[in-house]
């Protein structure tokens, strides 16, 4: 997510391990242009997949969270309480004052109220990778085109210069 205008750069749906993470950069590169600074949460994998794909024209430095341990039988219910944050500058020079997730966590919850098939506990689950990647691909279509941001007062796609209208949903599944 581009931090200004909130706009979705690239987003790779698979397993979380080094071979989705490795095409998640190598998309992160084709959507971008220039220098940029990027933050990813602790996941190891980006490490390799940032150094070997966008070392030459990126900042990058990752934000890792330490959890406090849940009492028993809270932990399937409740979230593990952050107790200290350690920045870990990887490659380039970050700038430690834009070393932030907080961006793409609110995004991870707009996600998960703007479709109910990531909540847990319910009967709204994904029943087949086909629907649950087109679900997602359609709510970051509707998220950069048709959603306006409060923040920003119009769409992401607008914000970044992309489109110069706020779509309807109907020319948005007109144009898929």
């Amino acid at each position: 997510m581009e931090t200004h205008s909130k706009l979705i750069l690239n987003v790779a749906i698979g397993r979380r391990d080094q071979g989705t993470t490795n095409v998640f950069i190598e998309g992160l590169r084709t959507a971008t242009a220039g220098r940029f600074q990027l933050t990813t949460d602790g996941f190891a994998p980006y490490r390799s997949a940032v150094s070997n794909t966008l070392e030459d024209r990126v900042d990058f430095a990752q934000l890792i969270k330490v959890y406090r341990a849940t009492p028993e039988g809270e932990r399937r219910y409740s979230p593990a309480e952050v107790v200290s944050t350690e920045v870990v500058p990887c490659v380039g020079n970050p700038d430690p004052e834009r070393i932030c997730t907080s961006h793409i966590e609110r995004q991870n919850l707009s996600i998960r109220m703007g479709l109910r098939r990531f909540t847990r506990l319910t009967n709204a689950f994904s029943k087949s990778f086909t629907h649950h990647c087109a679900a997602l691909m359609l709510w970051f279509a509707f998220y950069n085109l048709c959603r306006v941001h409060r923040a920003l007062r119009v769409t992401p796609a607008m914000a970044a210069g992309v489109s110069d209208h706020i779509w309807s949903v109907r020319e948005l599944l007109e144009a898929a």
